[in-house]
């Protein structure tokens, strides 16, 4: 699989919060940032590891949902701009924008490093 096309099937799989098709398209050795808690997030790494984040994101966030706003890839990198929505406790929605930095390898995302905005 090209990178173009890992990318594109990587957040779709995130649009639908779909966490067996999102591990299925990460390396067993793949390395994740979190946005927060601030300044660095924090580094989770391998394929158990990070399944358990998205598990707690999608499983534990209501009306959990990434839409792409851009992407685009170099030479094994990706760059995906998104934004996040969610619904508090109260019923209000929240949201944050944000963009990840990903090496891709194989046709699979290797590391995913997580900016958001604010």
């Amino acid at each position: 699989m090209d990178t173009a096309a890992a990318l594109s099937d990587f957040s779709a799989a995130f649009g639908a919060g779909d966490v067996d098709k999102i591990m299925a398209l990460m390396t067993d050795d793949v390395v994740f940032e979190s946005t927060g808690p601030a300044p660095d997030g924090v580094r989770h790494e391998g394929a158990a590891a990070v399944r358990a984040v998205w598990e707690e994101l999608f499983g534990q966030t209501p009306g959990a949902r990434f839409t792409e706003e851009e992407a685009f890839v170099a030479d094994g990198r990706g760059v995906l701009r998104w934004r996040f929505d969610w619904t508090d406790d109260d019923g209000s929605p929240g949201h944050v924008r944000g963009v990840d930095v990903l090496r891709l390898r194989d046709g699979k995302v290797a590391e995913k490093l997580s900016y958001v905005k604010g």
